[in-house]
């Protein structure tokens, strides 16, 4: 992929479209994020790699509000996503302010999450016209159009059971970018599906990367694909970065023992 023909927005006085400061996340005594510092430019590619329990997917869902952070702060845009600004002072956000600040974020998870009751093309709707107030015949055209984008515009009246896994996948991406989202998640996305249909998956995501302005978070055990299509890969282990750079770099030539006993396994297993 040219990543020259995606270029980041880069600029000097622009704040990063996400920003961890300080995040931690705990459940009971186990701490899944310690303190992460972590920034992402807009329309920046990045990818997280690491071992299982190292925190990976807590960083979309914490960025997604599907779970509280214990401390620090998190960014979308220079504005506090986590938390609200009350005589000059951040507090814990509340629910308000939080579904405003998410309608900016769209996640597609490893397991698809499509309602079994609904079309395909019903499933692409409903957030629009439920969160953003669209006219039905407004949601209608968005959503054809983005089913034709990820190639499965024919299947518009059928219901998930009758879909592969591999596209299901496809239906999340485009209910996903039905919302009109900024920054892009995904959550080990090709997981789930049989190794025939992987690739369709992540040809969908090459397509996004090279034709729209999102800012893009991968959590995958993808190597090829991360060092293909990332800007940047992160390496989590215990909760932190142990290490993070472009991808040639990273994956390449680590540098940190624990990314190279780890990317060891994984292409080895590969």
């Amino acid at each position: 992929m040219d990543r020259n023909a995606h270029p980041l927005r880069l600029k000097e006085n622009d704040p990063p479209a996400v920003r961890f400061s300080k995040v931690s996340k705990r459940y009971g005594d186990l701490t899944v994020l310690n303190s992460l510092d972590l920034d992402i430019a807009a329309n920046e590619i990045v990818s997280i790699i690491g071992p299982s329990g190292s925190g990976k997917t807590t960083v979309l869902r914490v960025l997604m509000t599907l779970e509280p952070i214990d401390d620090g702060v998190i960014y979308l845009y220079g504005q506090p996503l986590t938390h609200m600004e009350r005589d000059g002072i951040l507090v814990g956000a509340g629910s308000a302010h939080l579904r405003r600040m998410r309608s900016d974020i769209g996640m597609v998870f490893q397991h698809f999450n499509l309602f079994p009751h609904m079309t395909v093309l019903e499933n692409c709707m409903e957030a629009p016209v439920q969160s953003l107030g669209l006219g039905k015949d407004e949601a209608r055209e968005r959503s054809m159009e983005l089913l034709t984008m990820v190639g499965i515009a024919d299947k518009a009246g059928q219901h998930p059971s009758r879909l592969s896994g591999g596209q299901q996948q496809r239906v999340a991406i485009a209910r996903a970018l039905a919302m009109r989202p900024k920054v892009m998640l995904f959550d080990e996305v090709t997981s789930a599906l049989d190794p025939e249909v992987i690739g369709e998956v992540l040809n969908v995501i090459r397509k996004l990367a090279r034709e729209h302005d999102l800012t893009m978070i991968i959590v995958t055990h993808q190597m090829g694909f991360a060092r293909e299509i990332s800007d940047r890969v992160c390496f989590f282990y215990e909760g932190r970065i142990a290490e993070q750079g472009p991808p040639d770099q990273l994956i390449g030539n680590p540098q940190n023992e624990r990314t190279r006993m780890f990317l060891s396994a994984v292409l080895d297993a590969d």
